[in-house]
């Protein structure tokens, strides 16, 4: 079996996972804030199948999956949670809210699994693995999957682009004039994020994904 399926094998469990619970905190947070649009429509749930997208989710990660000279793919989304702003309280500052909900819990994760890590290092002499043992370094791998993916997720959702988190949170924070001309572009994000990835720019996003994953890697 080729390193390249070997990693496939890691990599997409994990990233499945971490985009439905991505997708479920954007929908417990527009919950939260006064809209159950997504909850009734069963999108405040960790199962894949109702958050997956053929683009974001499959298309993309393969993309850079076999991309020559990167190691895990850090990009993706899922299909957008349906949202009511006019259920929020404050729509402005909701919809930010509910943006930020998806790259910060891609961030918690990234810690969650940092967690599991140091405990299941603890837990190997206990559970009578001694030297080298392919089972004990694949479930090291993954769990070392899981905050890589987990922190590519959180910086790639925040760039500012449309339909990324970042582009729903920077239109929050612009004056309704710039926001109406910033969203006069959104339809081209897709575009812009495929031109960005040929020109190898999103290669940038591993700076600070390699700073804090020394952090949250102990070994």
């Amino acid at each position: 079996m080729s390193e390249k399926v070997q990693l496939f094998i890691l990599f997409f469990p994990v990233f499945l996972f971490s985009l439905s619970f991505h997708e479920s905190a954007h929908a417990w947070m527009a919950h939260k804030c006064g809209d159950p649009t997504a909850k009734m429509l069963g999108r405040l749930s960790l199962n894949p199948l109702v958050h997956m997208d053929f683009i974001g989710t499959f298309l993309l990660p393969l993309i850079v999956f076999l991309a020559p000279g990167l190691a895990i793919p850090i990009a993706g989304w899922a299909k957008p949670v349906p949202v009511a702003p006019m259920n929020f309280r404050n729509i402005r500052r909701d919809n930010v809210k509910v943006a930020a909900a998806g790259p910060v819990s891609n961030l918690i994760l990234a810690v969650l699994f940092s967690l599991f890590i140091y405990l299941y290092v603890l837990m190997i002499p206990l559970l009578g693995f001694t030297g080298p043992h392919s089972f004990v370094s694949a479930i090291y791998s993954l769990l070392r999957m899981g905050i890589y993916i987990n922190l590519g997720l959180a910086f790639f959702n925040m760039i500012p682009v449309h339909p990324l988190d970042g582009g729903k949170i920077l239109e929050g924070f612009l004056p309704d004039r710039l926001a109406d001309l910033y969203n006069q572009w959104a339809h081209y994000g897709i575009l812009i994020i495929f031109v960005a990835y040929y020109l190898g720019l999103m290669r940038i996003l591993w700076i600070p994904v390699r700073f804090i994953s020394r952090f949250l890697i102990p070994f």
